[in-house]
């Protein structure tokens, strides 16, 4: 089944190559820029599987000088090298065969929310939120703020909690890194308000949606109701003195959004937009694949404490993904941004999961 397809590959990739080298193709620009675009796809396919064909030779080889026993020792530890090598090989190939997400590569809105708990689940979520912004920032990732609801607790030691904060995310592997986020993120301490030492059990919740293309999703001006309407800051201040905050009804859904970080009136409602395509995309993903549970409401759940993906334990410093039953004791430094090891466990853990459904 995994050589078979391979195999396949190949003989489609001589096809294409065979084709761009026909005079015709020149005259066509659609079909040649199609016949380039699919070669240069799978030419790192065809490499890989091209040397794993020469290594498998070579041990061949090596298993034949294995048989004489003069030249075992000589040869054992080129073996081993080669073999490992050809592991390594299989493995980088089932991964390059599984199915392409189809939003990999995009842009993603991430959007977190207090859950069960009050002001210490909107510390939370604040902390969340500088997490992910430290991340990014090691990540090459640009983060940047579309629209928060912000709550500063008293006795949080100036701590800024959020019960809403929605953000744009931007970057080569954005999506590939932050795609399993998604879900109730659970917090075990004791709060800065908390006068007895007792810890207390609070939650937020992630998701991560992709950015829409333009032909995916098409909003048209007659099925959106738009108010503008004076921003207000923490505790009821005036943070402007114009009617420049948005929001946006999208009638035929029912979805709200709320944009009014920005000054400007046309700024806020550009990233309500964004926001609300994200939203609708996701919202049109649920219903095309709802076996794999993936609407939004089961994606994130309801911020319930009994929910969880994940648990962030700060008095023993630890952190567990239920999902793939890792726990890591360096709470302190994944707050600070430091979650490749994780992000990495997740991504092996799926692909692992996508490998065995493919049989391959």
């Amino acid at each position: 089944m995994f050589d078979e397809r391979l195999v396949k590959v190949e003989a489609r990739y001589e096809e294409l190559n065979r084709a761009l080298m026909d005079p015709a193709l020149a005259n066509d620009r659609v079909r040649m820029r199609e016949v380039t675009q699919e070669s240069a796809e799978i030419a790192p396919l065809v490499d890989a599987w091209r040397q794993l064909q020469r290594a498998r030779e070579e041990l061949a080889g090596l298993d034949e000088l294995m048989a004489d026993p003069e030249m075992r020792e000589l040869v054992q530890d080129e073996r081993q090298a080669l073999a490992a090598r050809i592991d390594g090989l299989v493995q980088s190939l089932r991964i390059m065969l599984l199915p392409k997400d189809p939003y990999e590569g995009r842009p993603v809105v991430l959007e977190i929310r207090a859950g069960t708990g009050g002001d210490e689940a909107a510390l939370f979520a604040g902390d969340l939120l500088r997490m992910y912004q430290r991340y990014c920032d090691a990540k090459g990732f640009k983060l940047e703020v579309l629209s928060s609801s912000e709550l500063t607790a008293s006795g949080a030691g100036g701590r800024a909690g959020f019960k809403e904060v929605i953000c744009a995310v931007s970057g080569q592997g954005a999506y590939s890194h932050l795609k399993y986020e998604s879900g109730t993120h659970r917090v075990q301490r004791v709060p800065a308000t908390e006068s007895q030492g007792r810890i207390h059990t609070s939650a937020a919740t992630v998701a991560i949606l992709p950015e829409p293309e333009e032909i995916e999703i098409k909003i048209s001006e007659t099925e959106l109701r738009i108010d503008v309407f004076r921003a207000g800051g923490p505790g009821g201040q005036s943070v402007n003195t114009t009617d420049s905050a948005v929001r946006i009804v999208h009638i035929p859904s029912g979805l709200v959004v709320i944009c009014q970080d920005e000054k400007s009136q046309h700024k806020n409602r550009a990233k309500a937009m964004k926001v609300l395509s994200a939203r609708l995309l996701d919202a049109k993903r649920s219903e095309q694949h709802a076996e794999e549970a993936a609407a939004r409401k089961a994606q994130v759940g309801t911020g319930d404490r009994s929910e969880r993906i994940r648990t962030y334990n700060f008095p023993q410093n630890r952190v567990t993904d239920h999902r793939i039953n890792l726990t890591l004791y360096k709470l302190d430094r994944m707050v600070e941004g430091d979650l490749d090891e994780l992000v990495d466990g997740l991504i092996a853990h799926y692909q692992a999961e996508a490998i065995a459904a493919q049989g391959l």
